[in-house]
């Protein structure tokens, strides 16, 4: 997967295939991509067909031509990284809702984060347990992109309104400041940043 993106920066592609390059048995071992992918600049539609994703990388805001993203059928992405709405070209979007945490229609919960108040202590952001925390590393605030203090993450989920559907969205925040600028739920969903479990 990383000769493939950095194939994909080199040549300036628009459109970005990754899985179809892949045997079978080569895509159910992709659970994730890359942070390189911040490379793809060039890129407008992004197409991750019935992959085996369990999570997408921040890096994917920094995609800046990104007009649309198709991770439809990958049953096992259940949620998104906040950093997604820095994409503002994007515009269509084609996401198996059903398999979202929150969807409007079968309400699945979302799992609780790790802390129920204030920052996390002690933790190596560097080297992160990605099922416990959604990713490997945490380096910079999904908010204002300034680096993350070793016991200054914030972590709250959202729903907002992505393209043209609405996300469940994980947001490394650096402080409570941070987490009060993001924007209100949307419509019919939580209406303010939560950390999971059962909220009404």
């Amino acid at each position: 997967m990383l000769a493939l993106v950095d194939e994909a920066a080199a040549d300036g592609r628009e459109e970005f295939r990754p899985l179809t390059e892949l045997s079978p048995e080569e895509r159910r071992q992709v659970v994730t991509l890359p942070p390189s992918i911040a490379r793809l600049t060039a890129v407008k539609h992004l197409v991750l067909y019935g992959s085996n994703l369990v999570r997408i990388p921040p890096e994917i805001g920094a995609m800046s031509s990104l007009e649309e993203f198709t991770p439809y059928t990958s049953y096992r992405l259940h949620w998104f990284p906040y950093e997604i709405t820095r994409c503002r070209k994007l515009s269509r979007s084609t996401v198996s809702t059903r398999a979202l945490f929150g969807n409007y229609k079968l309400r699945p919960p979302f799992p609780r984060l790790p802390t129920a108040t204030g920052p996390v202590a002690g933790l190596d952001l560097g080297n992160l347990d990605p099922r416990r925390w959604g990713a490997t590393a945490i380096h910079s605030c999904s908010v204002c992109d300034r680096p993350v203090a070793p016991d200054g993450l914030h972590q709250v989920w959202m729903s907002l309104s992505v393209a043209t559907d609405v996300l469940p969205l994980l947001v490394n925040a650096c402080s409570t400041e941070c987490v009060t600028e993001l924007p209100a739920g949307f419509q019919d969903y939580i209406p303010t940043p939560h950390q999971g479990g059962r909220v009404e």
